[in-house]
């Protein structure tokens, strides 16, 4: 062979890898984001919200697909387990990318230290220690305590779990009253929590504010305090938890994105940067702020890492330290 022809066919074959390296770039098709809860509550309406930012920023369908049950643990599992290029990803909350890993770890058939990696933590919601108007009046906490204890184990809360972060702030919630409670969870999440408190099944509850305004709004709960550093926009007759005397009782709840622990840097740090422009969109703002919500997304891939193994070991601490009866 000529050095004449094998420049010629060295050409033709970068000609020809050319298109195919030009369509590997990510994402060159539709993403999958799988929810670990029914649609209607703050998890689901985030990864909405941002899906339709990543689809403007990055070109492809960013496709919502829910998979509620076994504390989340069905959809880390599936996620975790696709071939880790960045079409298979998950967006979950303080309870199924905090609190599942600690409290259910027997139960994953995956090891989610290793397995999941954390790509960004979104934002930050308030939440209320709400009540039902149906067949319930309550005017403030004090008033729901004084319920609690003249009808010991009447009183009904709702959660998204049984080891939800909801069940825990509620647990914590009556232990420092001094009161029992009755404790209905509910597998179907934040949507599922709303349509009890609605129907008057559950009597109170520790909800997101980004699920339970409408409701507030519209009369069927009633806000007694909110889990915040200070009052919210909106409701400034709304006590904070510490004005109620209930000081460091309630999450902060957040939600954060996850993606299989093999997913190339380069992807991730796609991801990552679509994510930051996303929330500097003023659509997505503002209707994070209807909902009382923060948005305060990582400073960058590594420091999501770092922060999920703290939230993890401060989920460790809470669970050796506060016992639940998780066969309920």
């Amino acid at each position: 062979m000529t050095r004449m022809t094998w420049l010629l066919l060295s050409a033709l074959a970068l000609t020809a890898a050319g298109p195919a390296v030009a369509q590997d770039k990510y994402p060159s098709k539709p993403v999958k984001i799988l929810v670990p809860y029914a649609p209607g509550g703050g998890t689901d309406i985030t990864a909405r919200l941002f899906g339709d930012q990543l689809k403007n920023s990055l070109g492809q369908q960013f496709v919502i697909e829910n998979k509620p049950g076994a504390f989340g643990i069905l959809a880390i599992e599936e996620m975790a387990r696709a071939k880790p290029d960045g079409y298979t990803l998950m967006i979950g909350n303080v309870s199924t990318n905090a609190i599942t890993p600690v409290l259910f770890k027997n139960k994953f058939k995956i090891d989610f230290e290793k397995e999941v990696q954390s790509v960004a933590r979104f934002n930050i919601y308030p939440s209320f220690l709400i009540a039902t108007t149906t067949n319930f009046d309550v005017k403030d906490v004090n008033d729901l305590v004084a319920q609690a204890k003249k009808s010991p184990g009447k009183v009904r809360y709702t959660s998204a779990g049984v080891g939800s972060f909801p069940h825990f702030d509620m647990e914590i919630f009556a232990r420092r009253a001094g009161v029992e409670m009755n404790h209905i969870p509910n597998k179907a999440g934040a949507a599922g929590m709303l349509n009890d408190l609605v129907v008057g099944d559950a009597q109170v509850a520790i909800i997101n504010s980004a699920s339970s305004a409408a409701m507030i709004k519209a009369g069927k709960l009633k806000p007694l305090a909110v889990v915040a550093e200070q009052r919210v926009a909106g409701y400034p007759d709304v006590p904070t938890m510490t004005e109620a005397g209930f000081k460091s009782v309630g999450t902060l709840h957040w939600q954060s994105m996850l993606a299989p622990a093999a997913t190339p840097k380069p992807v991730i740090d796609t991801l990552f940067k679509a994510i930051v422009e996303a929330s500097k969109q003023p659509a997505l703002k503002e209707a994070f702020d209807k909902q009382l919500v923060s948005l305060k997304v990582s400073e960058s891939p590594d420091e999501a890492k770092t922060w999920l193994a703290g939230e993890l070991d401060s989920w460790r601490k809470i669970t050796s330290e506060v016992k639940i009866d998780l066969a309920e």
